[in-house]
């Protein structure tokens, strides 16, 4: 099939998604959209179950793509680049509405088979650069913001200056972290550009130290006059362990302290280590997201929080992270049959819906 085919394909399986996101919305007039709140999606899910679609565009104001905006989707080869499923989700966003930001331009995890293949050190940069330029470029106008760089932080640094160890390191040093702001920059000088991590919300050693990390790269950073705008927590919350909401709310308000704006990018919340009924679960993973969002607020207005997807029924936290009961975890505020729970209470708390 051709590249335009494949285009009118899924253009045309989301125009009838929002078809469908409209009628949901004639039916639920009582509830409104949450300024700023948003969640993640694929295209496949979207195109599966128009009840996703409905559901997000009754909540959210903004959308992220899953997968779509990743090297592997987007970049089979190193001559192509196939922007029609994340065209698509654009689309579904601005048929419903909604605005869209980009994730992620730079990650040491998911990247496709063929850049491992470079083994020069100028055609890796050149791969990594010619990557980020045209796809930057290609969004110009288009998207809010973008997950620059993703997940830096290694889990257990030994000390600040701790980076993870990856093919861009290996083959840019670590120098391909300021590249790809500076790159991103170049290929479009308005779009906000984010940082992004998890794991440094909680008082536990390894939280603590990896948040310590987390703001030194941050400082590092601004030191060098990269252009960096936005600090983002991607708040895997894992529902056993409290939030150290003292250390949370200090680390954010320094961040803010350098004019930089914080955004909850990937919220949920792993459940698998509870125990109790669902109700009871339902009630300490809303608690988590409170406390969370409260340190976070403590210094100042929280305009974007981001979940990673919005029904339990679409988490990748559900094909990961196995109860031992076998009962499906809660991570989302929408249970499997699109029904609120506390934690969407929770979310409207902090985005003020109207």
């Amino acid at each position: 099939m051709a590249s335009l085919d494949r285009r009118q394909f899924l253009l045309g399986s989301v125009a009838t998604l929002a078809a469908g996101s409209a009628a949901g919305a004639q039916t639920s007039k009582l509830l409104s959209r949450r300024p700023g709140y948003g969640a993640a999606a694929t295209l496949w899910d979207l195109q599966a179950d128009p009840r996703l679609g409905e559901a997000i565009s009754t909540y959210c104001t903004q959308i992220v793509p899953v997968l779509e905006l990743k090297w592997p989707m987007l970049r089979p080869d190193p001559h192509t680049f196939a922007f029609e499923r994340a065209d698509a989700i654009l689309d579904f966003a601005r048929q419903n509405g909604l605005t869209m930001r980009g994730h992620t331009l730079a990650w040491y995890h998911d990247i496709p088979d063929w850049t491992k293949q470079i083994k020069e050190t100028k055609a890796a940069e050149r791969a990594f650069v010619d990557h980020i330029s045209t796809v930057v470029a290609y969004y110009k106008d288009k998207l809010t913001s973008w997950d620059v760089v993703n997940e830096p932080i290694p889990d257990n640094p030994r000390k600040i200056t701790d980076r993870r160890d990856c093919y861009w390191s290996s083959m840019l040093g670590q120098r391909w972290i300021p590249l790809a702001f500076r790159t991103a920059a170049a290929a479009d000088p308005f779009v906000k550009l984010a940082i992004n991590e998890y794991d440094i919300e909680s008082a536990k050693d390894s939280f603590i130290a990896k948040r310590a990390a987390y703001r030194n790269l941050i400082q590092e950073l601004l030191d060098q006059g990269v252009p960096l705008h936005a600090v983002g927590l991607q708040s895997h919350l894992h529902a056993e362990l409290e939030i150290d909401k003292d250390g949370l709310a200090a680390f954010v308000a320094e961040v803010r302290s350098w004019g930089l704006e914080v955004l909850v990018t990937e919220l949920d919340v792993d459940d698998q280590k509870l125990s109790g009924d669902p109700a009871q679960r339902d009630t300490i993973v809303a608690k988590r997201v409170d406390d969370l969002l409260t340190a976070i607020t403590a210094s100042g207005p929280l305009n974007s929080i981001l979940s990673w997807g919005i029904s339990d029924r679409y988490s990748w936290i559900n094909g990961t992270f196995k109860r031992p009961d076998k009962q499906p975890n809660r991570p989302l505020p929408l249970d499997g049959n699109f029904q609120p729970k506390p934690l969407m209470d929770v979310i409207s708390k902090f985005t003020k819906a109207t």
